[in-house]
């Protein structure tokens, strides 16, 4: 099953760590946890705070531990395919979680949604269409789904992504028979 995933973050500093994950499965079941920081974990920003919203001391008070959201993850999403708006980023924030967590860092991977995104109108367009027409229909529905204000909370934002996927899946016109 396709599932979509978002992290927001301490900062976008080399030593920034996630503090809030979401997911959400291609059914529209889905799970968000505030992380609490793993004891090394001491990279803040507040210009990042002003961004998500989200107190360092919130998530000491409310925050799932590291160990049981990643055993949580791993759980839940392996066997999965995990797809992430920034997986450069997104990647890294996963890795950190798995490594503290002690996990290997590559125990769930990630790839960008646009892939996601380019599949499903593929499938649905079938030979209708040229891979050239495909990206530039992704491109043009990415554009046209672009929220005014970011929620920079990662359940909206994972949220935002299967919308698109939903979406690029229904696109008018274009035969979705082979979905």
């Amino acid at each position: 099953m396709i599932v979509f995933l978002d992290f927001e973050a301490s900062s976008l500093s080399k030593k920034s760590f996630p503090i809030e994950v979401a997911w959400v499965f291609e059914n529209g079941q889905s799970r968000s946890a505030l992380i609490r920081p793993a004891p090394d974990w001491t990279d803040w920003s507040p210009e990042a705070e002003a961004i998500h919203g989200i107190p360092r001391q919130r998530l000491l008070d409310e925050g799932v531990s590291v160990g049981i959201i990643a055993t949580e993850m791993i759980d839940a999403l392996s066997g999965h395919k995990l797809y992430a708006s920034a997986p450069s980023w997104d990647g890294k924030w996963l890795s950190a979680l798995l490594r503290a967590a002690g996990y290997p860092r590559h125990a769930l991977r990630l790839a960008r949604s646009e892939e996601a995104f380019f599949d499903a109108a593929r499938r649905a367009a079938g030979a209708n269409l040229t891979d050239g027409e495909i990206s530039a229909l992704v491109e043009t529905i990415l554009v046209e789904t672009e929220p005014v204000t970011l929620a920079h909370r990662a359940l909206p934002d994972a949220v935002l992504e299967l919308e698109r996927w939903r979406l690029i899946q229904n696109i008018p016109g274009v035969s979705t028979s082979k979905i």
